[in-house]
């Protein structure tokens, strides 16, 4: 039976979304849900909102305070630069790789305001990676800030590389830019234009381009916006007070969705402030928390479990916060109470989405995730259809198990340049496979249960297990190896191996460093030993990742990260 809160919920987004509701939707060539009387490419959600809420703080970074209007003015004299001094031509990608800062977001907007593909880099990858992601994509530039700029050029990048002094104010992070200062005309952008490149590690190994249109991107925002206006009139109606000027912590990296949509771009939808963190630090999370009167905090669940424990916590006047979100990762059931008893006026939630959905997917928050902790609740309405897949790509009834799907006008097209993966990713009705096993209970509330993909989902990154095998195979030492993920309480699992050496010759400390140069840190096994037999195999002659996940995994049972 639906929570009161559903019902709430339900009767409220009927009058966000009605006829004479602030957000209008349609329906797209496909028949998928979307906004009709909102901006369908991001150029134009950019000009909208910043005239919309021109005078207020877009971004704080430090003692650096920017508003929507100049931080749109400045994005726009970028692009025209784009595209004259820089010759940037429609459909081109540029590659972006910065730690969290304003010139990330304003080199962001000018890509894509220029017509160009904004490629996010993942700021933590080594050459290796970086060099597979630009062999892929082959932008026509490289916008970094130094550290990946040195990253880049290690890596033999023969790409044309801009290094930002990405510490200085935003005008003169952005001069080595704007210093080709040739300006031309911007190309009109259709909503069926690739917006973005986001890369995705899944079971295949090498990380895969993940491409949306504009109209993916922005209907991924206006989800997330839809589910914030019917929370807000949820509020109104109870006559709860709500803050006149919201503001979110960017504690998560902007190259990935999470950051990017709900985050980044949602904010330029509701007029909300950006306080930016360069790198995760709880005790700087916490200063920051009370000095600006935060009022909406997202990241993975290690996040918010290190502010819990954070023995300063009680120092600092966190009353501010209305909202503690979690997504990319599992939240352990009793991190759910936890929350409500360390932040007493804050609402905890948890999203589901992949990346190929632009974050979109389910979420659950309030009371209902008090009720329901387990589950990542029910699918985004009206945006999402989801659906649980049996043999066939068979539709399962409400309990079976399955393969979780959604379908939704923010899906990504497919992959760059793999048409193969693409077709494997979709049904022929046009649902992504996320590769989750799960099912739906009688109040369309998801549960995740199990997943397909061999990937390792550590504090929000996706690691592959293939890739990691490959590196290790690649030490001349190692005649056999197996990774798998084994359970974590800070992290939710972390990368776990076991290998055989049949000469000996290798040693744990040894093979970690020679890891340590091919794989970004993330992706390094948290648990690694060195077997003196070869590993066990099954009947097909493949290794027993089962058995050796259940005889190694005891040994790491209570261990964090």
């Amino acid at each position: 039976m639906p929570s009161a809160l559903d019902r709430e919920y339900d009767e409220v987004l009927a009058q966000v979304t009605g006829p004479n509701g602030r957000i209008q939707l349609g329906r797209d060539a496909q028949g998928r849900v979307i906004v009709t009387n909102l901006p369908a490419t991001l150029p134009v959600l950019f000009d909208a909102f910043s005239i919309l809420h021109g005078a207020q703080d877009a971004i704080i970074a430090g003692e650096e305070r920017i508003a929507f209007a100049a931080l749109d003015t400045a994005a726009t004299k970028l692009a025209h630069v784009l595209a004259g001094g820089w010759n940037l031509a429609k459909g081109e990608r540029v590659a972006i790789a910065m730690r969290n800062c304003p010139a990330w977001i304003a080199a962001y907007m000018a890509v894509l305001k220029a017509g160009g593909i904004a490629t996010l880099i993942n700021g933590w990858w080594q050459p290796e990676e970086m060099r597979h992601a630009l062999a892929l994509t082959e932008p026509a530039l490289i916008i970094a800030d130094q550290a990946r700029a040195e990253r880049f050029a290690a890596g033999g990048c023969t790409v044309p590389t801009v290094a930002l002094p990405v510490e200085r104010p935003l005008g003169e992070a952005l001069a080595p830019l704007l210093a080709r200062g040739t300006e031309a005309e911007l190309p009109q952008i259709a909503p069926e234009d690739d917006a973005t490149i986001l890369f995705t590690s899944g079971s295949t190994g090498l990380a895969k381009g993940a491409v949306s249109t504009h109209r993916a991107v922005t209907t991924g925002v206006y989800a997330y916006a839809i589910g914030l206006a019917t929370l807000l009139g949820i509020r109104e109606r109870e006559g709860q007070a709500v803050a006149p000027t919201p503001k979110t912590l960017v504690n998560v990296p902007l190259f990935h969705v999470t950051g990017e949509v709900p985050v980044l771009l949602n904010s330029f939808v509701i007029g909300r402030t950006m306080v930016l963190m360069p790198k995760w630090d709880a005790g700087e999370a916490l200063r920051l928390i009370e000095r600006e009167k935060i009022t909406y905090f997202v990241g993975v669940p290690t996040m918010s479990l290190e502010l819990m424990q954070h023995p300063d916590r009680d120092k600092y006047d966190l009353s501010s916060l209305t909202d503690i979100a979690a997504g990319g990762a599992a939240r352990p059931v009793s991190h759910v109470e936890r929350l409500e008893q360390a932040f007493k006026g804050a609402q905890p939630a948890l999203g589901y989405g992949l990346t190929e959905t632009n974050a979109v997917g389910c979420s659950n928050f309030w009371s209902n995730y008090h009720d329901k902790p387990a589950s990542t609740g029910r699918p985004h309405k009206p945006i999402v259809e989801l659906a649980i897949l049996g043999e066939g790509d068979r539709h399962l009834p409400r309990g079976e198990r399955g393969e979780v799907a959604i379908r939704s006008a923010a899906n990504v097209r497919g992959y760059w340049q793999d048409e193969a993966a693409t077709k494997a990713a979709f049904t022929a009705d046009l649902y992504l496979k996320t590769g989750d096993v799960g099912y739906l209970d009688e109040d369309d509330y998801l549960f995740i249960v199990d997943r397909k993909k061999d990937i390792i989902i550590r504090g929000g990154e996706n690691i592959s297990v293939q890739e990691v095998e490959a590196a290790i195979y690649a030490h001349p030492g190692v005649n056999e190896a197996s990774v798998f993920g084994v359970p974590d309480e800070r992290l939710g699992e972390v990368p776990a191996a076991v290998v055989y050496s049949e000469d000996g010759s290798v040693e744990k400390g040894e093979l970690l460093d020679f890891l340590g140069k091919q794989l970004a840190r993330f992706k390094l096994p948290e648990h690694l030993w060195v077997s003196e037999t070869p590993l066990p195999k099954l009947g097909t002659g493949k290794i027993d990742k089962v058995s050796l996940r259940r005889l190694y995994g005891r040994e790491t049972a209570g261990a964090g990260g």
